[in-house]
């Protein structure tokens, strides 16, 4: 009968036990929160992310001697709703350039007559320029040009002509199409992001748990220094990563550098203190370290990784979906470490994603700061 009791007691103790964690779990409203929209965000953004197809090729087209066959082809290529042109050209020099920008994907030249070639019998050969430095998508983009260019032909009856279309393709940037060549600058930017973000959040939410910071906000410091104070450690740390980061990409991974390495760093530590901002505001928003976390890893390992173009090309992403790209920061820290690493350009080509991150630096310190003024009030 004993036996029989403390069977019963002991269950007595787990069940008021477990009602006790679950009342604990469900006043922690903020984590409660985290952990039930956790698993919905990931399956709806790898649901949305996950595909290999893409929908937005820009080709830049550069037709020295237009003539019928040329303009039937560009017609082929426009009219298709995956493709569309930026620009028609004569000479090749604007192909450069646009890549360089990152305003076309892949460029179409064809040789002077085309038409004439095909006409008379006689082979002919289509050069097809790709930027590789996305490999895999150049390679699919090439793929679905190619396919287009075969059905002209099977159109035109070319191939029962015993004359065919054949196309020659040249990457730039990454001739030998190295895939670790796409990923590691990628890999950077999700290691600074969530290294500082995680590190700022976990750090300031320590010290509002222990009331330390309850101290350190009612002395003579003004907000804004005592985030400068925190964080400022973290930059240090974050800029000893960009360094490791970096020589494990040039001597173990041989990705070449073939822009400003000065300006690569510098663009890394204005991208850390993007970093760094982002933790410091989830610290204030957030009421317990588990909270602060979790909060961290959502924003950081989620957006930055699905929607940055880091694993999946922004182009495959459903057209809604691609304007809220816009707000994840390594999508233009990816633009700025593959454009000096594999293409050699400078701030002339950089500006406008430099000054994008300037901005959400900005826009992140100042509700920072805001955030812990209020705890103030």
């Amino acid at each position: 009968m004993r036996e029989s009791g403390g069977g019963g007691g002991r269950r007595s103790a787990l069940h008021a036990f477990v009602i006790k964690e679950l009342r604990h779990i469900v006043r922690d409203r903020q984590t409660l929160t985290i952990l039930l929209l956790l698993p919905l965000a990931m399956v709806v953004l790898f649901g949305f992310a996950l595909r290999n197809d893409i929908n937005d090729v820009r080709i830049a087209i550069v037709d020295a001697s237009p003539d019928a066959a040329t303009i039937a082809l560009r017609n082929r290529l426009s009219g298709n709703p995956r493709f569309s042109i930026v620009t028609v050209a004569r000479t090749t020099d604007v192909v450069e350039p646009l890549f360089r920008r990152g305003a076309a994907d892949i460029a179409v030249v064809f040789p002077v007559g085309f038409g004439e070639s095909l006409s008379c019998g006689t082979s002919t050969r289509l050069l097809l320029i790709g930027d590789a430095s996305d490999p895999n998508t150049a390679s699919m983009m090439a793929a679905y040009v190619n396919a287009v260019i075969a059905s002209y032909a099977a159109d035109r009856g070319v191939n029962r002509q015993s004359v065919q279309i054949v196309p020659q393709f040249r990457m730039r940037y990454n001739p030998t199409l190295e895939s670790v060549n796409l990923f590691v600058p990628g890999l950077i930017a999700l290691v600074l992001m969530l290294v500082t973000a995680l590190m700022t959040a976990i750090s300031l939410s320590r010290e509002k748990e222990r009331g330390t910071l309850e101290i350190l906000l009612v002395s003579p410091l003004r907000p804004w220094q005592i985030i400068v104070g925190k964080v400022m450690p973290y930059l240090l740390l974050a800029f000893a990563n960009v360094i490791t980061a970096l020589v494990a990409a040039w001597l173990v991974f041989h990705v070449p550098f073939r822009g400003s390495v000065v300006l690569l760093l510098g663009s890394s530590v204005l991208f850390a203190m993007v970093g760094l901002a982002l933790g410091v505001l989830i610290a204030a928003l957030t009421s317990s370290q588990r909270a602060a976390m979790l909060g961290a890893i959502v924003v950081t390992m989620l957006p930055n990784t699905l929607l940055s173009g880091l694993i999946f090309p922004i182009s495959s992403l459903p057209g809604w979906l691609r304007p809220v790209t816009y707000l994840a920061p390594a999508r233009w820290f990816i633009v700025i470490a593959r454009g000096i690493m594999l293409k050699g350009v400078g701030m002339s080509y950089l500006w406008k994603e430099h000054v994008v991150l300037v901005v959400m630096l900005l826009l992140l310190f100042t509700a920072a700061v805001k955030s812990f003024k209020a705890r103030l009030a």
